[in-house]
């Protein structure tokens, strides 16, 4: 049997139900929002002009295109025309693409994100759904919305900025010798001040000449010196005015643009050319991206930030300082990554009210039995503590020689070091050799002792029975979050230029990820509860029928009743 299709004639049905189920997302959503303050959620307005949308409507209609991987202003435009869901959240409401794009980039949506976080922890901790008292803390690398060739690399900015100076500063001396232009110091000069300044005081010698000129003889034997002279001024002057000035000021700005980083692109002046994970050519090739760092309980998102260096150690300290939600946790957890003397002794003295488990670099390897036995190591050397020495494994004897300060080129932090030196008295002239480099220097080994003992600690938290339960849902739980992102909800690259911008588009999508996963346990959560209440109306419904059944055999035959308590009462 099938419906009836008649060819030709058109039918008319008329659909009065405009309502989507209890359980969906959009429901999840709107009542979140809601519940945000409203002194958080608006801000102050102009009294004139047309009176602005709610953000409250703005952020529900991002939140939801996002869960559905729709990320363009003008496809949000046409998911409010043709969307039921999107229809309900916005109100009816018609919004254009230009004013879902300026709130998306402005800055006040940026801090209503990261805020609007603070009120999803609370309600994580309400529903006790914080796991382990712990913060779980990973990072990952998201490309920019850039051009792949537009990158300026701070290694050629002062490489051709200082052979500018050097050209100029040539320039200079010719022009102070031959007493063209009054002296100015050396050091203005290398600036695109000093070369402005330079520049003016040549138009001033041109305009003189000029005026010499105008003065002099229409007809002169050999030529007119004075046009010569301002020929060579006025080759020079153009040189400067545009070359050397447009160039010293394009260096100058990339040199304000790089703020300690290796390289930016033109496109977005605030992504940095690094290696990403998705290797596609498998050539390392480096691409304009961020670093997120995301913070983690229960695969829920409760913090997150964007900086521009590529690697993680760099970023702990700053970004434990930005969170407002740490006090709310106990346990800080985080990969090898993390784990140097500077991020360590950062931890002991900052956050010494939290506890951490975060390994160093080589703390799977000190584990292995290869690495216990390697007898080049300096931890499974012979030390005597009282005489301060070490024996290596062929015998040479080092002894203390001097501390030694080292400074990290990169963090800047400063490690303290104790240098030992090998013996030039050994015992025999086989090992005096052998306590000599091959250019016949003494060999020497350093030793940290703040590191070392750092290490010891960290190790000694790791492998405790609350170390070991709460490091092992370290994988389970932070981990998977950049995959959802990335792979299910196809968020591989940023929508928007600028930092802030790409930090309210990756805020989000961690708070979209996070009421969709809070959408999902309450619907599996609904479910489950009527699958149980099915089972117990039908447990209930056989006994019921199993006790009239009884009833009526006890009606008929009592006899097999009394057995029936009989029986009951001995099994």
């Amino acid at each position: 049997m099938y419906q009836n299709y008649i060819t030709g004639q058109t039918s008319f049905s008329l659909n009065l139900d405009f309502s989507i189920p209890n359980n969906h997302l959009a429901h999840v959503i709107s009542d979140f929002v809601d519940s945000i303050p409203a002194d958080v959620l608006l801000e102050k307005k102009s009294d004139t002009g047309r009176p602005a949308y709610h953000p409250a409507i703005m952020l529900k209609i991002l939140l939801f295109a996002y869960s559905r991987r729709v990320f363009s202003g003008r496809k949000i435009e046409r998911m409010l025309e043709e969307n039921l869901p999107m229809m309900i959240l916005a109100e009816g409401r018609k919004i254009s693409y230009h004013t879902i794009n300026n709130f998306r980039s402005s800055d006040y949506t940026n801090r209503l994100i990261k805020q609007s976080f603070v009120y999803f922890t609370n309600l994580l901790q309400s529903e006790k759904l914080i796991r382990e008292d712990a913060i779980f803390i990973d990072g990952t690398k998201i490309e920019a919305d850039a051009n792949k060739y537009t990158f300026v690399w701070r290694k050629a900015v002062e490489k051709f900025h200082s052979k500018l100076k050097q050209d100029i500063s040539k320039l200079y001396d010719e022009l102070i010798q031959k007493e063209v232009i009054k002296a100015i110091s050396e050091e203005s000069i290398e600036t695109s001040q000093g070369m402005e300044l330079v520049a003016d005081q040549l138009e001033e010698e041109v305009s003189i000449l000029n005026k010499e000129i105008e003065i002099e003889p229409k007809v002169i034997p050999g030529g007119s010196k004075n046009k010569v002279k301002r020929r060579a001024l006025k080759k020079i002057l153009h040189k400067i005015r545009k070359d050397y000035l447009p160039r010293a000021k394009k260096y100058e700005q990339a040199q304000t643009i790089f703020q300690g980083r290796n390289s930016y692109s033109k496109t977005d002046q605030d992504a940095t050319f690094m290696h990403m994970k998705e290797d596609h050519m498998k050539n390392g090739q480096l691409k304009p991206g961020y670093n997120v760092q995301a913070a983690t309980t229960n695969q829920y998102v409760v913090d997150y930030a964007l900086y521009p260096n590529p690697t993680d150690f760099r970023t702990l300290e700053p970004f434990l300082d930005q969170m407002s939600i740490l006090d709310k946790f106990t346990n800080i957890i985080a990969d090898a990554g993390y784990g140097s003397e500077s991020n360590y002794e950062m931890l002991e003295n900052k956050f010494d009210k939290h506890e951490y488990y975060i390994p160093y670099s080589l703390y799977e390897k000190e584990q292995t039995r290869k690495y216990k036995n390697d007898k080049t190591k300096l931890v499974n050397w012979y030390y005597n503590e009282e005489e301060d020495y070490y024996i290596d494994w062929q015998g040479v004897r080092f002894n203390f020689k001097k501390y030694k300060k080292q400074r990290n080129r990169n963090t800047g932090f400063i490690s303290n070091l104790k240098i030992y030196e090998a013996d030039e008295f050994q015992l025999t002239e086989e090992l005096t050799k052998l306590a000599k480099t091959k250019s016949g220097r003494q060999r020497q080994v350093q030793y940290n002792p703040n590191w070392q003992y750092l290490k010891e600690k960290a190790k000694e938290t790791l492998q405790s029975e609350k170390g070991k339960r709460i490091y092992g849902c370290r994988k389970s739980d932070v981990e998977p979050i950049f995959g959802h992102m990335k792979s299910v909800f196809g968020m591989r690259r940023a929508h928007l230029r600028g930092k802030k911008k790409v930090e309210t588009d990756i805020g989000l999508m961690f708070m979209m990820m996070n009421l969709s996963k809070y959408w999902a346990r309450r619907v599996q959560k609904d479910v489950f509860s009527n699958k149980k209440d099915k089972i117990k109306d039908q447990v209930f419904s056989k006994k019921e029928n199993l006790v009239l059944f009884i009833c009526l055999k006890s009606y008929f035959f009592p006899r097999l009743f009394f057995n029936y308590i009989f029986t009951s009462l001995i099994f």
